[in-house]
């Protein structure tokens, strides 16, 4: 199945967590293509060379993509590796296209605090870190008396940061700690009624030129449920008119033949947060993120 192909590179950012994921994807890649070389190259994205400037200020939607979209586009990359999340919903890059969605991991977000303690028992005034609008709203509408304050670089970096004694406990993603081993480490994971996830947390994404022969081969990984969960979620936040910095978010669940998604959005400065559900059949799975978001867009 290797469609005349005998090597591909994989692109993706350096990062511990980054590097992990794509060592991931390699594995699921060499067990359908056979006899075809594998090779990862790290490429720098601007939001890892700004690692001070809250990320919702950088600007750009694809702070974390771009670079390696273009590494792709110049023929440096045959396809890139994304933390589905980090895509911006709204628009596809010209001449690119998403060719595969892995199996997801747990998309929950979850508390690490130094003192073991879960969010109900955080001693008020206790400094909480993290760099999510949709994470920062949704801490302040079920403990307003924490102090929340911005916190940026890898996982390694925060909980370094963590352990130092500059925050009392911080919040990060399911599936990065147990991608990178230390699940230990979580404290608490967060109900996703009180914390709906970023659209696409815990995905992986393969990104390829369109038409192009690694296309197909990407597509030989591609797991149908969580594009569906994928393309429900996405389309949430296209309709919603929101971005990957936006406070919002969106996780569809996959049963039996039906997908019920639910989502949340809020103003920037926390004033009003709203949350939603809607469900239908697996086959329409866009059409009920558009739906989804279309009534968040109207409540807010």
């Amino acid at each position: 199945m290797s469609a005349g192909i005998s090597a591909i590179t994989l692109g993706s950012r350096g990062s511990a967590l980054a590097m992990r994921q794509t060592e991931l994807v390699a594995e699921l890649l060499r067990q359908k293509l056979r006899g075809v070389a594998l090779h990862i190259k790290a490429v720098q994205t601007a939001g890892d060379r700004n690692q001070h400037q809250p990320i919702s200020a950088l600007g750009d939607k694809g702070v974390f993509v771009r670079s390696i979209e273009q590494a792709l586009l110049a023929h440096e990359v045959d396809i890139a590796v994304h933390s589905l999340k980090d895509v911006p919903s709204d628009v596809e890059t010209p001449g690119l296209t998403l060719a595969a969605f892995s199996p997801r991991a747990d998309a929950r977000d979850v508390l690490v605090s130094r003192s073991e303690t879960d969010l109900e028992a955080l001693p008020a005034g206790s400094r909480v870190g993290t760099s999510s609008l949709r994470r920062r709203v949704q801490l302040q509408a079920v403990r307003p008396d924490l102090e929340i304050c911005e916190i940026r670089g890898n996982v390694d970096t925060r909980l370094r940061k963590l352990d130092d004694g500059r925050y009392e406990a911080i919040i990060l993603a399911a599936a990065g700690m147990q991608r990178l081993g230390i699940a230990d480490r979580i404290t608490q994971f967060l109900p996703v009624e009180l914390f709906v996830p970023d659209a696409g947390q815990g995905i992986i994404v393969l990104q390829t030129r369109q038409d192009d022969e690694a296309e197909v081969l990407a597509h030989a990984i591609d797991d149908p449920l969580s594009r569906a969960a994928a393309l429900a979620e996405r389309a949430t936040v296209r309709a919603l008119g929101a971005d990957c910095h936006s406070p919002v978010g969106a996780f569809a669940e996959v049963k039996g033949s039906r997908l019920f998604v639910r989502a949340m959005a809020a103003r920037e400065d926390g004033s009003q947060l709203v949350r939603l559900q809607d469900e239908g059949p697996l086959t329409a799975a866009e059409e009920i993120g558009r739906r989804l978001g279309l009534c968040l867009q109207s409540a807010l």
